[in-house]
């Protein structure tokens, strides 16, 4: 087997009796870190140092960040201090790189003036415009919905 020692050099082709030997001389173990290689190729380093740093690595990739969706409801006869506090919310959402989604629901004979929707989420994609970027567009969902949706820049 190829045998490379605790400071990266290699050993050459040595037997695995010999390989041991060396291991257990520098009170270290003898890791085989290339099984499919011909010869394989193993080193001599501390398996528990090895098996750490592997479970720290696997455990990085795991705590990155999970996207949500957070949803801010609204009505089109919403006062301007109301919108300013949704926003402040939504502010707080993109700076932790989750998606925003908003949604205007219309009742009764407020269906008729969708347009003061479309107004209300143009302003708020104005004012975050510097944080957030459009994902989908002021739509009508669902016949009574207007919902619009941002993700951080």
């Amino acid at each position: 087997m190829r045998v490379i020692d605790q400071d990266g050099e290699q050993l050459g082709v040595i037997p695995t009796a010999e390989a041991l030997k060396l291991a257990m001389e520098a009170n270290l173990d003898l890791v085989e870190v290339a099984s499919d290689a011909k010869p394989p190729v193993c080193r001599i380093m501390d398996y528990g140092k090895l098996k750490y740093e592997r479970k720290k690595k696997t455990s990085k990739n795991t705590k990155q960040h999970q996207v949500h969706l957070k949803e801010i409801r609204m009505r089109p006869k919403i006062g301007k201090h109301d919108i300013e506090f949704k926003l402040k919310s939504a502010r707080k959402f993109l700076e932790q790189k989750d998606k925003v989604k908003f949604n205007i629901m219309f009742r009764g004979r407020e269906n008729a003036h969708h347009e003061l929707g479309r107004t209300i989420l143009g302003e708020i994609q104005e004012k975050l415009s510097d944080l957030a970027k459009v994902e989908q567009a002021p739509s009508m969902a669902s016949g009574r919905n207007m919902i619009m949706v941002l993700a951080p820049r």
